[in-house]
């Protein structure tokens, strides 16, 4: 078969396509052939070696996200049957329920192969069937952004309609956040460096933008937007670098789903802030698998589609890679397996 791998952890040009023998289902197992895969910010860092000794640093075929057809089961699979669409759970054994050490580091495309590859293959618990509303491209996008967003949004969030809801930037993560906000009956405020992404963001069905490069102080525009009572709910892509407008906008009593580092690791915001005014800190790692079908079937049923930037062939897998690390996408950038 074919797949990329990481050779080493320089970046991209580290990348290279290569052959590999074709894997074989073991026990609990499922052979997929793939058909399509998509990268988040993540897989950026593990090209640079970004998770230390947490991660593989050679021979790594990479990403976490992925689609296609089941072509064989291993021994006791039953869930399953050849030829059944399927999209690959960002964690392979984290079914439901709260998580562990041990199935938080069991995870696709930092210790373990990932799915840029042709034929891969994963535990019956990691995956789930695709609906026939989707196409692989657009399945593929959803493991890790969308099922983040959704974890954020609903499963842990409870958005309720009726909630402000404040999305960061025009990532994966970010325009999944206002679908599945919108889908709920929220109202939701969206911010960005760029006024035409904003337009965008607008034409998904943002209530207000707010452009955060020529408005720094937009907690306190967003606080306004609301008449002053505050946000319910932000979603916390940046870290450090957003946090302090954050708790500007959210309300006493308001959830900030800690999700991403964009602007920083490390931050100084003042403890009595959050306590004072009894604010939730709630931090979110992707999902369940249980939460990736659910979510799934939800999407089906509304109609709702992943916002996909632009779609690679397997062989261009490095210009991928650097077109997210640019900053130029909107939306999910896939790869496309033959």
């Amino acid at each position: 078969m074919k797949a990329v791998v990481l050779e080493d952890v320089g970046g991209p040009s580290c990348l290279k396509l290569v052959d590999r023998p074709d894997p074989v289902a073991g026990a609990g197992q499922v052979l997929v052939r793939l058909r399509a895969a998509a990268l988040n910010y993540r897989d950026t860092l593990v090209t640079t070696g970004g998770y230390g000794s947490r991660q593989k640093k050679t021979d790594l075929i990479p990403l976490s996200d992925g689609a296609g057809e089941v072509v064989a089961l291993g021994e006791g699979v039953t869930r399953f049957k050849p030829g059944q669409r399927v999209t690959v759970s960002f964690f392979q054994s984290w079914v439901g329920g709260q998580p562990t050490q041990e199935l938080l580091d069991d995870d696709l495309g930092r210790a373990h192969d990932g799915t840029l590859c042709e034929l891969q293959v994963f535990k019956e618990t990691g995956l789930v069937l695709t609906p026939d509303a989707l196409s692989d491209i657009e399945a593929a996008s959803t493991p890790c952004a969308g099922l983040t967003a959704w974890t954020g949004i609903v499963s842990l969030g409870a958005t309720q309609p009726g909630d402000v809801v404040l999305v960061q930037g025009t990532g994966g993560v970010s325009l999944f956040a206002l679908q599945f906000a919108k889908l709920v009956g929220a109202e939701v405020i969206a911010t960005s460096s760029s006024d035409a992404k904003l337009d965008r963001v607008r034409a998904l069905g943002a209530d207000h933008v707010i452009n955060y490069v020529t408005d720094p102080d937009w907690g306190k525009t967003a606080l306004g937007l609301t008449g002053g009572r505050g946000v319910d709910h932000v979603m916390e892509v940046g870290g450090a670098g957003t946090m302090k407008q954050s708790l500007r906008a959210i309300r006493p009593g308001g959830m900030i789903s800690l999700v991403g580092v964009l602007a920083g690791a490390r931050s100084d915001f003042l403890i009595p802030l959050i306590g004072s005014r009894n604010i939730r800190l709630q931090g979110v790692t992707v999902g369940t698998t249980g939460g990736l079908a659910t979510m799934l079937r939800a999407m089906a049923l509304h109609g709702t589609k992943p916002v996909i930037d632009q779609v690679f062939p397997m062989e261009k897998a490095r210009e991928a890679y650097e077109h997210v690390m640019a900053g130029r996408h909107f939306g999910k950038v896939c790869i496309e397996i033959p």
